[in-house]
């Protein structure tokens, strides 16, 4: 019964939490939060969505502290790149990346960090081939970007999810 009012309790709280930063608080806001909350989780379940299968929570949150350090690594080499200027050396460009993950969820988790990461950007999967491409702004060595995207993230990934 409670799982056909909430097919998705945590979607629903993230957006009525969600709702209530972008608003102000008042007793209005909460209960038309909460019911766009509850639209849009019947509407995801109408989707009936697969769950992904997380094999290693441990390897979960290792990810995240790699995560977590290289944005802030990025953060950092970009703000130097566009306050101090391009080393002569350097130059933003398109890599083709091969992969070997095929997990959507990995796929879906891996896009959201390089897109999150300053200074790299996902923009097309080819499903076919198994390769990715990705745009960076500081490509000082094509091995090096697809050895950190293969041993840094898509190993962890294909750890958790596959």
């Amino acid at each position: 019964m409670i799982s056909r009012i909430l097919p998705y309790p945590v979607l629903t709280l993230s957006l009525i939490v969600f709702w209530m930063t972008i608003n102000s608080f008042s007793p209005g806001h909460l209960l038309l939060g909460t019911a766009v909350a509850l639209v849009a989780s019947w509407s995801m379940a109408s989707l009936r969505p697969s769950k992904p299968r997380i094999r290693s929570w441990t390897a979960v949150i290792k990810l995240i502290a790699i995560v977590l350090y290289d944005i802030i690594r990025s953060n950092i080499s970009v703000a130097t790149l566009i306050l101090f200027g391009r080393k002569r050396n350097s130059k933003s460009g398109f890599l083709t990346v091969p992969l070997d993950l095929r997990d959507p969820f990995g796929l879906a988790v891996l896009s959201i960090i390089l897109t999150a990461t300053p200074g790299s950007a996902w923009l097309e999967y080819n499903s076919s081939q198994g390769t990715l491409l990705i745009h960076v702004l500081d490509n000082v060595s094509e091995t090096a970007w697809i050895n950190l995207i293969k041993n840094r993230y898509e190993k962890m990934l294909m750890e958790i999810f596959e």
